[in-house]
């Protein structure tokens, strides 16, 4: 199971970097590039959706049946082991949470760039027609 999570986390890095790379002022030259780029990658990483839902399930099902352990019932083995498993869960809930924003985020600046970009050459060819 762990394997989906570095996979997340690495989906998550990627789109932090790309993200990253189209907001950083001074790279106008590398912003056509960039944007193509980004482009081509947004329909593919939409595939992170349905995943992070379902691993969100997975943290659910996992929460649903774990073993309670109050402070009197178990051994400071069991008690450490269940503080881990929430702590795991808890870290893997913010690692889809970001893996979501950054995603949405990323589509968003690069209709935003498009965008600009779009209008940008709408004011140059209305300025050629003057």
């Amino acid at each position: 199971m762990a394997l989906e999570w570095v996979v997340l986390g690495y989906v998550a890095g990627a789109e932090a970097i790309m993200l990253l790379l189209l907001t950083l002022p001074g790279l106008d030259g590398l912003r056509k590039g960039l944007v193509a780029v980004t482009r081509n990658a947004l329909k593919p990483l939409l595939s992170v959706v349905p995943f992070c839902l379902f691993l969100l399930m997975d943290i659910y099902w996992k929460y649903e049946t774990r073993p309670s352990c109050e402070e009197q019932s178990c051994t400071p083995t069991e008690y450490l082991r269940h503080q881990k498993s929430i702590m795991k869960s808890q870290r893997n809930a913010l690692l889809i949470a970001a893996a979501l924003v950054f995603y949405w985020l990323l589509y968003s600046v690069t209709h935003l760039v498009v965008r600009l970009d779009q209008l940008n050459q709408r004011i140059e060819k209305l300025k050629n027609q003057e």
